[in-house]
């Protein structure tokens, strides 16, 4: 009778012809990966805060990018030769004057400026009187995003007090230039009070604000016109050292060029004395600026 072989003997001899079947297996499983190609793997998600700061950065580079499609396209359309420079965020508190080039000092009296002292390439624009009350100009500077500052006397502005006060609202302030534009230096103490202080009081009326600045016509004026704004609450009398005309520029330094905090004068006027328009005015002010590096900046805020 035959003799059984034992269990574990029987395991043994089993084994050899399991393993090739799996080697096969395996064998055939590399292939197909290396025939199909391996998969790559699954890029690592970002954390929600840092992929929030990634998406918010490519907001803002859009933003930021059709922001300045909008500048180009606005200045090509007012026939500008280049988008205007920015100028610097308003300063959190006035200049601090002190008599020297550009400043006049006197105690009890407000300053005299022609030249703001400041280290910003900024210049500031000031339009006078108030005769030619252009909608387009206006429209000019707010798509532009021009600052400025006016000086309005009653005489021309009283026919329509609501484009000054349509201007004012977006961000021009409205000062004093007097009621009759008169050449304050040849007028008596009081009659130069009066038409100081009542414009301060008309404007008030008008506008909604008292005026902070105040410009003699003609810049002509004495010690009693200083008093005499004083009284009424003028706290600076801006002068400037350029005229501005739409197709040049007047010049109070040899060097004809501009300089951080130069005032720059110029008029509501329009074609009845200039032949050219306040846009055609405002697009050769701020190519000018442009051109020498500078930004237009608000009077205002700085003095």
């Amino acid at each position: 009778m035959p003799k059984t072989a034992p269990a574990d003997a029987n395991a043994a001899l089993a084994a050899p012809a399991e393993a090739p079947a799996a080697e096969a297996a395996a064998q055939g499983a590399a292939e197909a990966d290396e025939h199909a190609g391996a998969r790559p793997a699954a890029p690592p998600q970002l954390p929600g805060a840092a992929r929030k700061e990634e998406e918010s950065s490519g907001d803002t580079m859009a933003r930021q990018e059709a922001a300045t499609r909008t500048a180009l396209e606005t200045a090509q359309r007012w026939g500008l030769d280049q988008v205007p420079l920015k100028a610097p965020p308003r300063p959190a508190a006035r200049v601090v004057l002190t008599e020297g080039q550009g400043v006049k000092l006197a105690d009890g009296r407000p300053p005299v400026v022609y030249r703001v002292p400041t280290d910003d390439k900024v210049v500031f624009l000031t339009v006078d009187d108030g005769d030619e009350k252009d909608p387009e100009f206006s429209r000019m500077a707010e798509e532009l995003g021009i600052p400025l500052s006016a000086y309005v006397s009653d005489y021309l502005a009283r026919e329509n007090y609501g484009y000054f006060r349509d201007l004012h609202a977006q961000g021009v302030e409205i000062n004093n230039h007097t009621i009759n534009h008169r050449n304050l230096k040849v007028l008596d103490y009081d009659t130069q009070h009066q038409e100081i202080c009542n414009q301060q009081d008309q404007l008030e009326r008008q506008i909604g604000v008292r005026p902070r600045l105040f410009r003699p016509p003609y810049g002509e004026y004495n010690d009693d016109t200083l008093l005499a704004a004083a009284s009424c609450g003028v706290a600076a009398v801006p002068l400037w050292n350029e005229e501005a005309f739409p197709d040049h520029m007047e010049w109070r330094y040899d060097d004809r060029k501009l300089h951080p905090g130069d005032i720059i004068l110029t008029h509501f006027r329009g074609t009845g004395l200039w032949n050219a328009s306040m846009p055609d005015l405002l697009r050769k002010v701020v190519n000018d600026v442009t051109a020498q590096g500078f930004a237009l900046a608000r009077l205002d805020d700085y003095l």
